[in-house]
């Protein structure tokens, strides 16, 4: 399988992180995307329409996408615990934590495309502040309510927070997200420390 990738896609990580946990990554190639949203890679776009990554290449020429799916398929190929529970209202928990990590990694992108892609002249300092209250809100949500979740064994939403809240620390010192926020904190200081993590960690 070959994976488009860049090392600092939270998205690939979370994808990464997954293959680790369900011992799949020496299935997997990754290719460098070579991509933004303002020069997309010709050859990527002939596999995922969107220019965007990741996008997982199956064998058979098979491509899927967006990371959501790319997961869930890892998760469907391998013989241990599933990451993803098959039924139940514990199912649907797992998957709405894991749109919650996703949403943290949706509105931390777009802020840093602002940041780092925008001509200073054009930036929307309240279009900036809005994707950080995202964050934010999102935040005292896992710290009010969802610390439960994030026990016990693996599952996909701690792999969708994991990979946010790793982000944040790499692109989003300055906003000191473990202020106010014990319980998060204590559960990513374990998290952080799982191999899975630490064979991605971002950065060139």
């Amino acid at each position: 399988m070959k994976l488009w990738h860049s090392p600092v896609s939270p998205f690939v990580r979370k994808v990464m992180i997954t293959a680790h946990e369900t011992g799949q990554a020496r299935d997997i190639t990754t290719v460098d995307a070579n991509t933004s949203v303002v020069a997309r890679n010709p050859d990527l776009v002939r596999d995922n329409p969107t220019g965007k990554i990741p996008a997982l290449v199956l064998d058979d020429g098979t491509v899927l996408f967006d990371s959501r799916v790319i997961c869930a398929f890892l998760d469907s190929r391998h013989s241990g615990t599933p990451l993803i529970p098959e039924t139940g209202i514990e199912r649907f928990r797992v998957l709405t934590l894991e749109a919650l990590g996703d949403a943290i990694m949706d509105a931390a992108v777009l802020a840093r495309y602002e940041r780092a892609l925008r001509p200073a002249e054009a930036r929307w300092d309240k279009w900036e502040a809005g994707q950080i209250a995202k964050i934010t809100s999102a935040l005292d949500d896992l710290e009010a309510r969802w610390l439960g979740l994030l026990g016990g064994r693996p599952n996909a939403g701690m792999v969708s927070v994991g990979a946010a809240l790793g982000y944040l620390d790499f692109r989003f010192p300055d906003l000191d997200w473990r202020a106010g926020r014990p319980g998060l904190s204590a559960w990513y200081g374990g998290f952080a420390r799982r191999p899975s993590m630490q064979a991605t960690k971002p950065g060139p």
